[in-house]
């Protein structure tokens, strides 16, 4: 299992290898030649991981999508990841603290949204509790400036700090048959 990735991609079940080439021709269009792509036990997820700045993968991806709103058919989402670590709420409270200060200013509202995937054993209420006490921040739940979003894959999680529009969607009618 892909530990390290930067990018958590989403596709229809057994469409994993469609999304894999889309995604690979994808990263190829910005500019890296290798990225790595990889299978999770969850079906219909892909990590991925390139050396490309996020942000450059994120406005060229935008950019497709706007030429070429049926660009993607097998991929559904695209969403960033900033961090990698076990999942262990001490350990994801530890990243959050140490890094939320380069990513969320004083004065921004945020969110925090957890998906869970194969782990019973953090518990959801607990682990947004201590997310949330780090900040002195405002919450917002409809419209924050920046969301703090956790993505925990079983024994390891992916945690990204990210704005509203962060996370690229596919058109619907482009997986429309």
């Amino acid at each position: 299992m892909a530990n390290n990735f930067n990018f958590l991609v989403s596709t229809s079940r057994f469409n994993e290898i469609n999304a894999k080439a889309e995604l690979w021709f994808t990263f190829l269009i910005c500019g890296d030649q290798y990225p790595i792509i990889s299978s999770l036990e969850f079906q219909g997820l892909l990590t991925a991981f390139t050396a490309l700045k996020k942000e450059d993968v994120i406005s060229k991806i935008k950019e497709l999508l706007k030429t070429d709103p049926n660009f993607f058919q097998y991929i559904l989402k695209i969403v960033p990841i900033d961090f990698v670590c076990e999942t262990n709420i001490d350990v994801i409270k530890e990243i959050v603290q140490r890094h939320h200060k380069e990513y969320i200013k004083e004065e921004e509202s945020f969110r925090i949204e957890l998906k869970r995937r194969n782990n019973e054993i953090i518990n959801r209420t607990q682990l947004i509790k201590v997310v949330a006490d780090i900040f002195n921040n405002k919450v917002d739940l409809d419209n924050p400036d920046k969301i703090i979003r956790i993505e925990i894959l079983g024994n390891f999680c992916g945690i990204s700090f990210l704005q509203l529009n962060d996370i690229i969607k596919a058109p619907k009618e482009s997986h429309e048959i």
